[in-house]
């Protein structure tokens, strides 16, 4: 294993803040971000949240030697990488492996449906600094912020579950400002000015900032600072198209369209979960492509205990719910990782998916896997990473790591690191002023990606 560097101590870090900013120039400012562990390049990550926990050993983690009441009925498939196999119902996928990494041992999952872990890599039942951890999002437009006035650092594609836990979390401590732009619903048809000229729009601003000087002298609460942020952020996007054009996918072509497939944003999977929406992998691209750092997307509902569904039906076994998901999933994730590669977007763009826990080995008596926090699995791509390859592994009914386990810390070290951000030397203060580091257990990047 290779050495991990020594963080500097929280003593140090005060030294080093005590040596003040006034005098700094914007060179001297810049160089300093350099030696602090933050790049401005346009580095990005698309998160895709799994809603209610996937079941790992029916996709890429199968186990056909297993008793049946552990395996299932799928069947493993060869993929473009020798030796490395995933569900027979992943055919694309399959194609792509060599895009593609797996890692088959994440540890430290939460027992309990709650996405906080999923979005900001800390478990949830531990203690946390004073207004909770940030999400990786929040945490990186903390850091990095915009990369133009257009496009937010930090764009939702969440949909609003019922079911409260499966909900991302806020921006935690580091406050408002940081704050996802949430493009669904009624905010994207707000992003356009009605009747309203750009010359009278900056007179209004104008205005604004007469009031904000006012407000700003006898605000104590720190308020201000998120509010100005927001206001910012809303005249950038209302004095540029880029935004709306990002969320625009009719713009891209028909054929294009057709490779990831479309669903109904209105039809939510059980009732409380997301809606299986493909067209928001495509958005989620588009948005990159725009500028943005960071987007987070939630996608259909996994949580297959079986026996009856929200609905009542019957017959509502794991292998149904597979059977249908599975297909629509292989073909919107293949084309996003497809067009990464295509687009040149490979080295820049990271995409993580997974889920907040994985599913028992042993299939139920109603037809379905329950939740199972010993073991988890995570599918990556692009971020320049070192793809065709499958990490750790599980015992032969894949329910424990049996080698080189992963922690979400490292997982989340790795998103840090392809963003171009060194968890060594970011910190970020709490509430309290206090420095926090962005992973926890001085966790490192995951090495066999780098």
């Amino acid at each position: 294993m290779l050495p991990r560097p020594t963080r500097p101590s929280r003593r140090g870090f005060l030294k080093i803040g005590s040596l003040g900013l006034g005098g700094l120039t914007l060179p001297n400012l810049l160089r300093a971000e350099s030696a602090a562990g933050v790049r401005s390049s346009h580095k990005s990550v698309i998160l895709i949240y799994l809603v209610g926990g996937p079941p790992h050993q029916d996709m890429f983690d199968l186990k056909p030697d297993a008793p049946k009441e552990v395996a299932g009925p799928w069947k493993p498939v060869a993929t473009n990488v020798t030796g490395v196999q995933i569900c027979e119902a992943f055919p694309k996928l399959a194609r792509n492996m060599d895009k593609l990494a797996i890692v088959r041992s994440l540890v430290g999952n939460q027992a309990d449906h709650d996405a906080a872990q999923t979005f900001h890599g800390h478990h949830p039942r531990k203690p946390a600094p004073a207004g909770g951890w940030p999400q990786l999002g929040s945490a990186v437009a903390k850091v990095q912020g915009a990369v133009g006035p257009a496009v937010p650092p930090f764009v939702s594609l969440c949909y609003t579950c019922t079911h409260g836990p499966y909900n991302e979390p806020g921006p935690g401590f580091v406050g408002p400002a940081a704050s996802p732009f949430r493009a669904m619903g009624q905010t994207r048809e707000d992003m356009v000015l009605r009747g309203i000229t750009v010359n009278q729009l900056a007179e209004r601003k104008a205005l604004l900032a007469g009031f904000d000087d006012l407000r700003r002298d006898i605000d104590a609460t720190g308020g201000m600072k998120g509010m100005d942020a927001f206001t910012q952020q809303a005249f950038g996007l209302l004095t540029s198209s880029r935004m709306a054009e990002a969320l625009d996918v009719s713009r891209e072509p028909l054929a294009v369209r057709e490779r990831y497939g479309t669903g109904d944003p209105k039809l939510f999977m059980d009732a409380n979960g997301a809606p299986r929406v493909p067209q928001s992998l495509l958005m989620a691209r588009r948005l990159v492509e725009a500028g943005a750092r960071v987007v987070t997307l939630n996608y259909s509902k996994w949580d297959w205990h079986g026996g009856l569904n929200a609905e009542g039906r019957a017959n509502n076994s794991i292998f149904l719910r597979e059977k249908e998901d599975f297909p629509v999933f292989d073909q919107c994730v293949s084309a996003l990782v497809e067009d990464l590669h295509a687009r040149g977007l490979d080295k820049d763009c990271t995409v993580v998916v997974m889920g907040e826990f994985g599913r028992t080995p042993k299939i139920s008596a109603q037809v379905g896997r329950d939740h199972w926090p010993a073991v988890n699995c995570v599918l990556l791509a692009g971020g320049g990473m070192r793809t065709g390859q499958v990490i750790g592994a599980t015992d032969k009914i894949a329910g424990e790591a049996v080698s080189r386990p992963v922690t979400f810390a490292e997982l989340f070290a790795t998103l840090y690191h392809n963003l171009g951000i060194d968890v060594n030397q970011v910190t970020l203060p709490d509430l309290t002023g206090r420095p926090q580091y962005l992973v926890e257990d001085n966790a490192q990047p995951v090495r066999e990606l780098l």
